[in-house]
C-alpha cells in the first residue's frame, strides 16, 4: 500500500489544539524552544479555548498561526515515527510543505522554527492585496474571468469546487460581480498570498533559504509549486523559493495521488481540512486523520 502523509496549512488551526498533543514526547521542549525564538507563549496561544485580549497573541494572527500549526504537526508526525509508522511520500498545503520537508529530514526542527519566523513575518507584513474563497462555481467561467481581469490569480486550487483567489481588492470585487457561485467570501488576511503581489517578500525569503542547507530527503516530497514527486534537495529548495508568489496546486497534487489504486491518504494536523477535500476528490481511497495524542495510529 502507498501511504501519503499530508500536512495542512493556515485555516486548519483550532483553539485549544496544543492540548491535543500535550501528553506526547517533546511537546513541552518544542513549545518552549519556539516560544523563546518568537518571544511569546505559543503553548498558551494555541492551548487556550478562549480569546486572548492582545491581538498579537491571537492564534489567527499569521505570525502565530504558522508556527503553532508546525509545532502541533511536527509533534504528531514524530510520535508516529516513534511508533514505527512511516510514509511512502509526503506533501503539505502551503505552510504544510515546510512540515513535509521536516518530516522527510530535509532540515532540522530548529531550522524550521527560524525559517517559519522569517516566512510568517514577511507574509504578515506583505500589506498588498487581499484574498477570497470561492465555493461552488463553473471552472471554465472562473478560468476565463481570471484571464480577463487583471491583478487576480488562483492562489489555492484546492478542488474542482473550491479555490482561494488572490489579488487587488478592486479585482476581487469585479470578479465577485461576474462569477456565478454558491459563495464568495473575502478573507481576513494581511496580503495576497501565493500571488505575484508577494514578489518582494518572496525574494527576501529566497535569500534567507540560501543560508539553509537542504539535505537529501528520506522519502520523496510533492511540492505546491510543482506537484510531482521529488527527491532532489536542490530542486526542493527551488520549489520552496517559488512557493510564496505562486499558487498552491493541491487539486493537481490529489490528481497525482489518485493514480495509485492502493493509496492510503493520512492527514496529520489538528483538523480535517485536507481529509475533507480528499473525501470529495478520491474514489475508493482509504483516508485517515491523526490529530491528537490518543490517536497515534491509522
Amino acid at each position: 500500500m502507498t501511504v501519503a502523509w499530508v500536512f495542512p496549512g493556515q485555516g486548519s488551526q483550532k483553539k485549544g489544539m496544543a492540548k491535543q498533543v500535550e501528553n506526547l514526547p517533546n511537546t513541552k521542549e518544542r513549545f518552549s524552544y519556539a516560544s523563546e525564538i518568537f518571544e511569546r507563549n505559543l503553548f498558551e496561544i494555541s492551548g487556550l479555548n478562549s480569546e486572548l485580549c492582545n491581538p498579537l497573541n491571537d492564534l489567527n494572527n499569521t505570525i502565530n498561526t504558522q508556527i503553532c500549526l508546525f509545532l502541533v504537526e511536527s509533534i504528531l508526525l514524530d510520535a508516529l515515527k516513534d511508533n514505527d509508522f512511516k510514509p511512502t511520500y509526503v506533501a503539505g498545503h502551503s505552510l504544510g510543505e515546510i512540515t513535509a520537508l521536516y518530516c522527510a529530514d530535509v532540515f532540522s526542527f530548529e531550522d524550521c522554527v527560524s525559517l517559519i519566523k522569517v516566512r510568517s513575518q514577511l507574509m504578515a507584513n506583505a500589506g498588498k492585496g487581499s484574498m477570497a474563497a470561492l465555493i461552488g462555481f463553473d471552472r471554465n467561467q472562473l478560468d476565463l474571468l481570471v484571464k480577463k481581469i487583471d491583478d487576480v490569480v488562483i492562489a489555492n486550487d484546492n478542488s474542482e469546487s473550491q479555490v482561494v483567489l488572490s489579488g487587488s481588492d478592486e479585482a476581487l470585487d469585479n470578479l465577485s460581480r461576474e462569477i456565478s457561485c454558491k459563495r464568495f467570501l473575502k478573507l481576513n488576511v494581511s496580503g495576497a498570498f501565493h500571488s505575484p503581489f508577494m514578489k518582494e517578500p518572496s525574494v527576501k525569503f529566497s535569500e534567507y533559504l540560501k543560508l539553509i542547507e537542504f539535505n537529501n530527503p528520506s522519502f520523496p516530497v510533492i511540492s505546491n509549486y510543482n506537484p510531482t514527486v521529488c527527491s532532489d534537495p536542490n530542486e526542493l529548495k527551488t520549489r520552496l523559493e517559488n512557493q510564496m508568489c505562486n499558487g498552491v496546486r493541491w487539486r493537481e497534487t490529489m490528481d497525482l495521488m489518485a493514480k495509485d489504486s492502493d493509496l492510503h491518504f493520512v492527514e496529520i494536523g489538528p483538523s480535517n481540512v485536507l481529509s475533507g477535500l480528499g473525501k470529495r476528490h478520491f474514489k475508493d481511497v482509504k483516508i485517515s486523520q491523526v490529530s491528537s495524542s490518543d490517536q497515534i495510529t491509522y
